[in-house]
Parts: structure tokens; sequence; C-alpha cells
């Protein structure tokens, strides 16, 4: 699916934001790791940060409808050539905290945009070593 993009969204927990600054999914996207890892790097895209808006995320559906009408006002931009790539920090138990209690409702407004929907980002080796020894879940 990754190759039919050309337009990225990378939302992250509106809380999480608050303390950090997104290096390692900024990181994880530029080097195609974790969550990015099927995406080419041999392809430019665009890519765009925003914030769920805070709980319960209701906000990301206006987010959304803004950046997709604008960009196709504006440069002819499909919403087909879209992908919402949602964070680890609301798709995984992690340093910052459980996964969102509304992913699902996060993918719902998402899919009601008709857009296309991927999760996580940056992959830890901490986090990943927790994850085996059942310290974090899933």
């Amino acid at each position: 699916m990754e190759d039919t993009k050309d337009y990225i969204v990378i939302v992250q927990c509106h809380l999480v934001v608050e303390r950090c600054s997104g290096y390692h999914c900024e990181r994880a996207f530029h080097e195609r790791t974790g969550g990015f890892a099927g995406y080419s790097k041999e392809k430019a895209y665009r890519s765009l940060y925003l914030t769920c808006g805070g709980c319960c995320g209701l906000p990301l559906h206006r987010k959304l409808s803004n950046v997709v009408r604008k960009a196709k006002e504006k440069e002819g931009i499909e919403k087909d050539r879209f992908v919402v790539q949602l964070a680890s920090c609301i798709t995984k138990d992690n340093y910052h905290g459980p996964p969102c209690p509304h992913l699902d409702y996060l993918k719902g407004l998402v899919d009601k945009l008709g857009l296309d929907v991927c999760e996580d980002t940056s992959i830890g080796k901490t986090a990943e070593r927790r994850r085996q020894e059942g310290i974090y879940a899933g």
C-alpha cells in the first residue's frame, strides 16, 4: 500500500507530545525503520505531524478533513494518496504509557474519511525487550 501513497500524516498522542519531541518517530520515518519499514527509501514522501487533538481524539477528524480538503483544493492531491500513520505512543504499550484507550475510535474516524491507516512509528529496542519480558503488553 505504501507505494501508492504520496502523503503520510503521522498522528501522535496529544498528551505525549507535551513531553516528547517526536524525534524517534521522525528518525524512524527518515531511516524507514519500525512502522515505516514498508515505505520505499527511494521515494520522497510528503509528511505532516499532527496530534490526535486530545482525548477522545475527535479533533483528529476535523484536522484530517482539513488537510485532505486543502491538499485537493491547492494541489490536486486526492485522498487516496494519503495514509495516516498512528504513532507508537498511541498504538503500543511503551515508556509513555499504555496504548490509547480510544485507538479503535481513532481508527474509525480515519476510516470514516476514507483514508488508509497504518499503526506504529518507532519501535524501540527497550520497549520490544520489555514486551518480550511481559512488562509491556502487546
